[in-house]
């Protein structure tokens, strides 16, 4: 166990802000978080979080993850005065982080999320870590599963994740694995690349358009300046940005931003 008082965080608005798919509520203020493999539960009172691991675990990857160096209150002290709207989202989601996500697995799951929700993104990314990933168990003695890599999908019928209920994305994600596997693009590379370059390297791959490569270069290459730009995201713009929203203001870490923006409009909407 691992105790923390954390500013600016906040479990639950990270598991609904769309940016990660393997968060979920386990009690009131319980949590269990899979990534990379790992298995983590947060219990979480106001900014008094216990972490469900070893001092040495928290320090080397869950501290990362949760990008939890990072000072959030500055990106929020930059917010223009005048900008009741984005004032109002951030204080409303200020507990929003943007992850440190496994890159393969974010390519896979913004594959995954087009023309798709919240809620069956997350049980697309359940099926196919329970058919294809390997089984763990937790603390507690429960199998969890792993999210699979590139090479168990590659060679795939480019149908058969149609069984995860993936519909017409399976061959998006067959294809893309299949590339990665035979070399045709490389994940190592593309770690190392600037946002630009990332960007326009992911964009080669099979099913990806401009809103999903922001979304991996966000979400799976911690590129904040990314701005994925989905209906939300525009119907806020064209809202209250009628000139455009303002990067230059916020240049290095226009992601954050969105994030705060994304979670308040589907608040909003009704949709978390």
């Amino acid at each position: 166990m691992v105790s923390k008082t954390i500013d600016n965080f906040n479990i639950s608005q990270i598991s609904e802000s769309g940016q990660c798919f393997r968060i979920a509520q386990r009690d009131e203020d319980l949590y269990s978080v899979i990534a990379s493999g790992k298995y983590l539960e947060i219990k979480q009172n106001g900014k008094e979080c216990i972490f469900c691991c070893s001092e040495e675990e928290y320090e080397q990857f869950w501290k990362i993850y949760f990008d939890l160096d990072e000072d959030y209150i500055f990106y929020i002290s930059q917010i223009d005065p005048n900008d009741s709207y984005l004032n109002i989202a951030a204080q409303f989601g200020d507990g929003i982080r943007i992850l440190r996500q496994d890159l393969w697995e974010m390519i896979a799951s913004f594959l995954i999320s087009q023309q798709n929700n919240i809620v069956r993104i997350r049980r697309c990314i359940h099926n196919i870590s329970e058919c294809y990933g390997e089984p763990k168990i937790n603390f507690r003695g429960e199998t969890y599963y792993t999210f699979p890599g590139p090479e168990r999908l590659a060679y795939l019928p480019e149908d058969a994740l149609k069984e995860c209920n993936l519909g017409y994305r399976s061959k998006y994600v067959v294809r893309t694995a299949r590339r990665i596997v035979e070399g045709e693009t490389d994940l190592e590379q593309i770690r190392h690349m600037t946002y630009k370059k990332a960007k326009a390297e992911l964009l080669k791959l099979f099913g990806v358009g401009e809103k999903v490569a922001d979304c991996i270069c966000l979400f799976g290459l911690h590129h904040l300046q990314a701005f994925p730009v989905d209906t939300h995201i525009t119907q806020a713009l064209d809202k209250h940005y009628k000139r455009g929203f303002p990067k230059r203001r916020y240049k290095g870490y226009e992601g954050v931003m969105q994030q705060y923006i994304f979670y308040w409009e589907l608040k909003k909407a009704g949709k978390i």
